[in-house]
């Protein structure tokens, strides 16, 4: 057996041997029960000591690949292959271990097919897509972001990759507890931890306060990835209507004393998916039931600060009169996605307890991206962007209002919204959101069905459409071909 070794080389000459004998094997070369020259012939061919043969045999053996038979030698394995069960599953079924075919009768994400489709269109630049749960990209000051970077980078060094504070960086951590205090939320740097993204910042709380079977109440509709948060926990989630004015909190009484739930979970501002605003006597109504019936709050305010119209309401936070109300915020939707930037506010021995939870979840958010945000941040340049984006917002809001009146049916329902990102939009009376997508994607035009955001996942005929991440002309095209699908729709 000639095999070519590189005397010259700094590696090993077992390692060579032994690469030289893996490629052949994995390449189909040297085909299974092959039987390898013995050690001490390959050693005088090779002019090399027989314990330097050996050893790269026993590389190989080690991994599998080959074999000693007693008396006989050194062969080449044959490929591993486990044998299937007797039984009469599909061969793709076959070919996953058990315990992974049990997980697909587990339906706990039934939204995941959709979700998919939606994926895919996000990629498609010729779909006009509706369907994002972001603002524009296009917006963000990615190059000033590049130049904080690289200020951090000089000005901290290798501080910048560690992974710091538990809790996160602390002059972001004060950053955010001024920003919140220009909102009349009292907060401090001590009661705010940095998570990754809003997300993780609902997951850390509802794992913390909940067991598996505990009740959650919740919007319906609302936030989808909250359900399939809640739904991975397996928690049993209750919903609570909304009208124009935000959660219905007049017959929330009854759920919480006759369910006894552990949380309850709400959007006030902006609600994902229909764009309400709690409305302030609700707000008060809603601190004054979580705190006769001894259940914590968890409001998520995921863009209260794209306000177009009307008068801002105080948040919960800020009604709080302590301890009663965990908030969650983040910067991701109003700066970049991939900066997966959120913080939690929260006070007692909970706080702790949170801490405690994001260290175990992942031990620290980026420090890097924490140095640069504050950074970026306390110059003035977020307050600055903010101005800036709502008023390019309202101008697509309004463009999208005007889009739905002109080309879409006049039995269409929506309510224009204050602010936030998303238009909720309801088909005439009998027609199907879910029957309406593949004919929008026909059409080129992608946006959300309403059953994802349901609990029961029924289908109402509401749909979500994003105004904020395309330009007026591109809305104004993206409504029309919309209103062709529901023509179509309705032949």
């Amino acid at each position: 057996m000639r095999v070519p070794l590189n005397r010259e080389s700094e590696i090993p000459l077992y390692q060579q041997i032994e690469v030289f004998l893996r490629q052949g094997i994995q390449s189909g070369a040297l085909l299974p029960e092959t039987r390898l020259p013995a050690s001490r012939q390959l050693a005088a061919d090779l002019g090399v000591n027989r314990i330097t043969v050996e050893n790269a045999y026993a590389e190989l053996e080690a991994d599998g690949l080959v074999y000693r038979r007693l008396g006989s030698g050194t062969f080449i394995a044959p490929p591993f292959i486990l044998s299937a069960e007797p039984g009469d599953k599909s061969d793709a079924d076959k070919a996953w271990p058990e315990w992974q075919q049990d997980l697909r009768d587990q339906r706990r994400f039934p939204n995941l097919p959709m979700q998919a489709q939606l994926r895919e269109v996000s990629g498609n630049t010729s779909v006009i897509s509706f369907a994002e749960g972001v603002s524009d990209s296009r917006l963000c000051p990615a190059e000033e972001f590049r130049k904080v970077i690289q200020t951090v980078l000089r000005r901290d060094g290798i501080e910048a990759f560690s992974y710091g504070d538990r809790a996160g960086y602390l002059p972001l951590r004060t950053t955010i507890a001024h920003i919140l205090a220009n909102q009349g939320i009292p907060a401090h740097a001590d009661n705010i931890l940095i998570t990754s993204g809003s997300q993780q910042a609902l997951a850390l709380v509802v794992q913390l306060l909940l067991k598996t079977g505990e009740v959650i109440l919740v919007e319906n509709p609302t936030y989808a990835g909250a359900l399939d948060l809640f739904r991975s926990l397996g928690l049993r989630i209750v919903g609570v209507p909304l009208d124009e004015k935000g959660m219905q909190v007049d017959i929330l009484e009854e759920l919480l004393r006759d369910l006894k739930p552990r949380l309850i979970y709400t959007i006030p501002n902006f609600q994902n998916p229909t764009g309400t605003c709690l409305s302030g006597h609700r707000r008060r109504q809603l601190i004054a039931l979580a705190n006769r019936y001894n259940v914590p709050i968890l409001e998520d305010d995921f863009v209260g600060d794209l306000r177009y119209d009307g008068r801002a309401q105080p948040a919960l936070k800020a009604l709080d009169p302590g301890g009663r109300v965990i908030m969650a915020g983040t910067f991701s939707k109003m700066l970049m996605p991939g900066l997966r930037v959120g913080y939690l506010v929260a006070e007692g021995p909970v706080y702790e307890q949170l801490v405690a939870y994001k260290r175990v979840n992942d031990l620290a958010s980026s420090n890097l991206v924490q140095r640069s945000l504050e950074a970026y941040i306390t110059v003035g340049r977020y307050q600055a962007h903010l101005r800036r984006a709502c008023q390019f917002y309202r101008k697509r809001r309004n463009a999208m209002v005007a889009a739905v009146v002109h080309h879409l049916p006049a039995n269409v329902r929506f309510h224009s919204p204050q602010g936030g990102l998303f238009l909720w939009l309801r088909l005439p009376e009998g027609f199907s959101s879910d029957e309406l997508f593949p004919l929008a994607l026909e059409e080129g035009v992608a946006f959300n069905p309403g059953s994802l955001f349901f609990l029961d996942g029924i289908d109402q005929g509401w749909m979500r459409l994003n105004f904020t991440t395309n330009s007026p002309e591109v809305i104004e095209s993206g409504v029309k071909r919309v209103g062709r699908a529901i023509q179509k729709l309705m032949k």
